[in-house]
């Protein structure tokens, strides 16, 4: 992804790991990040992406959710890019 997007990869990760991973992500996002693209895989199971997209939804510097295409990574959308 070019500038403007962080990637974190929670693979491995239980839901707890995942969300210490994301919040630190979310205060350190600057002015010139726009999302957050959250590679959580769907191959074995939904729990993270479940708990990822019922979590964030509702988060205050969330606009708004995106998805992949194969269902293994969530877009959070901080502000919309111009």
């Amino acid at each position: 992804m070019g500038p403007g997007v962080i990637t974190v990869d929670l693979h491995g990760k239980n839901t707890y790991q995942a969300k210490a991973a994301v919040d630190a992500l979310l205060r350190r996002a600057g002015g010139g990040t726009y999302r957050l693209r959250v590679i959580h895989g769907c191959h074995r199971g939904s729990a993270l992406r479940d708990f990822i997209r019922e979590t964030y939804a509702a988060h205050p510097k969330v606009r708004r959710l995106a998805f992949s295409p194969d269902g293994g990574a969530t877009e959070l959308i901080l502000r919309e890019y111009v």
